[in-house]
């Protein structure tokens, strides 16, 4: 069943009565974002969830999605939780653990033989805990929300934090970490703090070779990646009606990339429309009937200022095309001004790779308008400088644009079309020569560019871009090409001239498939048996993390003073370390093995205060934990920003790390390590940071007193006996206490405490 039409009715039943209620709390007009909140407050929630700025407030959401390389952390802590059924609809997308290499069928094979008894054991549980399983090769997670669930108004949690890209049908969609996915499943209220309001009003229409993604690069280039944190963005204004629903989504799905809880666009026809062409007329029926329920009030976007903390203005009609990065997706280059950028930075100009897909950028506009370049490539007898890739989103996707001729028209051009999945997107790449770390571009249209993210190579210079600014760079082998003033010479000598690209928002002739690889759960699970190998290296089944003791925290060590810019990739790495996702002792050997050590400007090579010798920052915390002895780990701001993975909290948690203390942390992991346990701690002063020393030892003063809104005092004990006293600021409430106190809160639940 794509979606479940009798519980969206209920949603916009109760829609109609809880913002009107919410009108009345707040006197004043709402916005989009806040009538989806309010319209998914947990019952019972006290007049005070309605202001802003108030403490974390619970919230129901309509249903929970997870991908494969989270679910299976996921599903072993729902297993744990000790429930016979999931309490609200969930699925999960076997997309994160495909290869991309040789192409679609030869890498989709490999990956059901190498990752059989991960898909087999996600199958299995899927189908006894009453889970909607979609098989590897079905396409990505967030194509196939979009298509299939998402709807205007509802709201929905998923553990990757691309989630986001169901805004683009009108939804609050947020990637959250497995454990608050568990409790979502497990029937409890999901907790959020309720966030600051960022609105970007949209003026004028996109034209030529300006396309949707350039809307959320020119946001980010403005917000950079730290900037939406702790914030929801809603989209209005006559540019976002104008706009297709896909290229909403691609725009919600990078507000990832600003650090935004999420993003969001108020109903319209572009949405009827795409309801409408993916089977759901019943939505668009009922949709239609509270409408202005499912946007913002009209006094609301005439005087925005008044209503968002933040507003920013976008003209479309002059908005040029933008090349983000390298190394951040908030760097933003105009097109107009790449030339004189890479000269005066030393990019490489000769682009290597293009590569079209990911969440972010797969539909069928999408592939339109890249296709519409690829041929008048062919057309005009020019061979591409680059070699070129595409992961179509969804096997729907594939289907449709092979029926319609675009597969044919990129394998003309030498294309490799991989598989319906995340490819290199998130370094599932076996990308040839990556292993020579020779300093190289590559352009994308993908939402992430770190460093090593897609092949592994600490030197490939990853820029983002719309598919078909990819194309055209691809085509024309050069980071500085301008397809809106430069020409390319073809084979014949000629010169050509591109022309700006077009493409269909729907297919004409309709989507087709023929199998989309969606497995429905069995009507009573109760019977399966979910069998998980003692000697496995892929997966391993939890036991629950040691309750604190009730005392003060002592000699405990500090592990890694990590240097700039440390994200989820830093602290745990996919590509090839994917496999480990469902085994906590084997993934953690990957643990802060690509965060920089401030006292060396290394990475993975960190000092055993026990032994004087430095050695990688897994094996000293194994060595630290092995002598019952405690570790920190210091941080710089933002730190976590990127994917939801919770495993990045989970391997500090099990290696023994106590304490996070850093200066700002992105949303999500601040969550994950408050779930696994953990303390997470800012400095109440960021000068503190640089009194931080490699030999030292901490002393938690008054942890014992640990109480909402009170600082903790740490200790820092220097190798020369000199002391250093230093605040540590949190955010923890009465309920995240309760967590740490129990060890976890997964702990909570198994206790039925929660």
């Amino acid at each position: 069943m794509a979606f479940d039409i009798e519980m969206i009715r209920k949603v916009y039943d109760n829609m109609v009565t809880r913002v009107d209620k919410a009108r009345e709390i707040v006197g004043r007009p709402l916005t989009l974002t806040e009538k989806i909140l309010y319209n998914h407050l947990w019952e019972g929630v006290a007049k005070e969830a309605y202001k802003r700025g108030v403490d974390y407030v619970d919230f129901a959401p309509d249903r929970v999605a997870c991908q494969d390389a989270t679910a299976q952390m996921a599903l072993l802590q729902f297993m744990h939780a000790g429930k016979k059924t999931v309490a609200v609809p969930t699925t999960v997308h076997c997309d994160h653990l495909i290869q991309a290499k040789v192409g679609a069928s030869t890498d989709l094979a490999v990956a059901n033989t190498q990752s059989k008894e991960v898909f087999d054991f996600l199958s299995s549980v899927s189908d006894k805990y009453g889970i909607g399983f979609w098989k590897p090769g079905s396409g990505i997670i967030h194509q196939i929300v979009l298509e299939n669930y998402a709807f205007p108004g509802g709201m929905m949690i998923g553990t990757d934090s691309h989630t986001v890209n169901a805004g683009g049908l009108g939804m609050l969609a947020i990637g959250v970490g497995g454990a608050d996915a568990v409790d979502v499943m497990s029937g409890m209220s999901w907790e959020l703090k309720f966030p600051k309001l960022i609105g970007v009003k949209l003026t004028g229409k996109l034209s030529g070779w300006t396309a949707p993604k350039d809307v959320i690069l020119k946001v980010a280039d403005i917000l950079t990646v730290k900037g939406g944190t702790g914030a929801i963005v809603e989209y209005f204004g006559e540019g976002a009606i104008n706009m297709s629903c896909t290229g909403k989504g691609t725009i919600c799905n990078m507000g990832a990339e600003i650090g935004a809880t999420t993003s969001t666009f108020g109903y319209d026809d572009s949405m009827r429309r795409y309801l409408a062409a993916t089977g759901r007329q019943d939505v668009v029926d009922a949709a239609d009937k509270v409408a202005s329920y499912l946007t913002g009030d009209a006094e609301v976007y005439a005087n925005p200022e008044q209503y968002f903390d933040q507003v920013i203005e976008i003209n479309l009609s002059e908005l040029e095309p933008h090349i983000n990065g390298p190394f951040t997706p908030d760097r933003g280059t105009p097109v107009s001004k790449m030339k004189a950028e890479a000269e005066a930075n030393g990019w490489p100009i000769k682009v290597e790779w293009g590569l079209i897909g990911s969440c972010t950028n797969s539909s069928y506009e999408d592939m339109a308008r890249a296709v519409s370049i690829v041929n008048q490539a062919v057309e005009h007898g020019i061979t591409p400088k680059a070699e070129f890739g595409i992961n179509p989103g969804s096997e729907q996707i594939r289907y449709t644009i092979e029926r319609d001729g675009m597969i044919a028209a990129f394998e003309k051009l030498g294309t490799k079309v991989f598989t319906n999945a995340c490819g290199p997107c998130i370094g599932q790449w076996d990308r040839e020569g990556a292993n020579k770390e020779e300093k190289n571009t590559i352009v994308h249209s993908f939402n992430r560019n770190f460093s090593k993210r897609a092949d592994g190579n600490p030197n490939t210079h990853a820029f983002v871009t719309s598919p078909e600014m990819v194309a055209a760079l691809a085509i024309s082998g050069r980071l500085d090409f301008n397809p809106i003033t430069d020409s390319l010479i073809n084979d014949n000598g000629e010169e050509v001239k591109l022309s700006a690209p077009y493409g269909d928002e729907l297919p004409k002739r309709g989507f087709a498939v023929e199998d989309a690889g969606f497995q429905a759960p069995a009507a009573d699970g109760s019977g399966i048996v979910v069998a998980v190998s003692e000697t496995s290296d892929r997966l391993q089944l939890l036991a629950p993390f040691q309750a604190w003791d009730g005392k003060n925290i002592s000699g405990a060590k500090l592990l890694i003073k990590a240097f700039g810019k440390c994200t989820t990739d830093h602290i745990s790495m996919a590509g090839p370390w994917l496999r480990f996702r469902g085994h906590l002792d084997n993934i953690s050997n990957n643990m802060l093995i690509g965060a920089v050590n401030a006292f060396n400007q290394k990475t993975n090579s960190v000092k055993n205060q026990l032994n004087g010798a430095y050695d990688a920052v897994p094996a000293v915390a194994r060595a630290y934990k092995a002598a019952g002895v405690p570790s920190i780990v210091v941080g710089d701001h933002n730190y976590g920003e990127g994917s939801s993975r919770e495993h990045a909290a989970m391997e500090p948690r099990f290696l023994g790390v106590k304490a996070v203390l850093v200066k700002s942390f992105a949303r999500i992991h601040e969550t994950n390590l408050k779930k696994q346990g953990l303390l997470g701690l800012t400095f109440a002063n960021e000068a503190d940071y640089d009194k931080i020393q490699e030999d030292d030892t901490i002393n938690f003063i008054d942890l014992v007193d640990f109480a909402p809104g009170k600082p903790l005092t740490l200790e820092f004990v220097h190798a020369d006996g000199s002391k250093d006293i230093i605040l540590a600021n949190h955010t923890y409430n009465e309920g995240q206490i309760g967590w740490f106190i129990a060890g976890s809160a997964l702990n909570l639940i198994a206790a039925g405490k929660a």
